[in-house]
This record gives C-alpha cells, structure tokens and sequence, in this order.
C-alpha cells in the first residue's frame, strides 16, 4: 500500500508545477575603460591616465528587447488605393501603366507611415 502510494506521489511529481522566477533585487555590472588626459607643463609633460569604472546595467530579465509589433497592413492597403487611385484619375494614356503601379506602391509607403509602421 505504502508502494503504491508513493509510486503515485513520485510519478505523478513532474506535473507539479513548479513557480521559480530570477531575484528581483540583483544588480548587473559592466566594466568600461576609460581614460583621461593630465595636461602638462614644458618641464613636467602631460600624460593619459587609463582605469576601469564598473557600470551598473539593467540585468537580463529586467533588459526588455523593444520589439515593433506595429502592424501596418491596414495603413498600407488603404493608402496603395488612394494612391493607385490618385494616379490614376491623374494620368492619361500611356502614362497609366506605369503611374497606377507607382501611385499604388508610393501610397502603400505613406499609409503604412501615417498607420504607425
């Protein structure tokens, strides 16, 4: 009985979940060189001083890579028929074949712009 009770406990213990995060109050450093010019005199020349300073740096958990998830498609479809549109009403001929595709394509630019792309 006690056999199976902990066959059950320990074989069911991988789905437990467990709920472990990063230490909230851990500092991260960097060292940055650095160096300074002592200017100096005719009789005593001047020199570079060189030394390290570490730096404080957000850490890996709290450093949030800024990611742009702003999707444009709407913007863009709007602003390619407007555009296309434009060029068209303002060409005539022969022009149309290439004014139609380039006020379309510069359209879709600006309104995935004006969109927040």
């Amino acid at each position: 009985m006690k056999f199976l009770f902990f066959a059950f406990l320990f074989g069911f213990s991988p789905f437990i979940p467990v709920n472990a995060s990063t230490p909230k109050s851990v500092t991260c450093t960097r060292t940055e060189y650095r160096e300074e010019y002592i200017p100096g005199t005719k009789s005593s020349p001047g020199y570079v001083k060189s030394y390290e300073v570490d730096v404080e740096i957000p850490c890996g958990g709290a450093r949030a890579r800024k990611i742009d998830d702003n999707d444009c498609s709407e913007g863009s479809f709007i602003g390619g028929i407007l555009g296309a549109g434009l060029a068209l009403s303002s060409s005539r001929g022969k022009d149309r074949f290439w004014a139609v595709p380039a006020g379309g394509t510069a359209g879709a630019l600006i309104g995935c712009q004006v969109d927040g792309g």
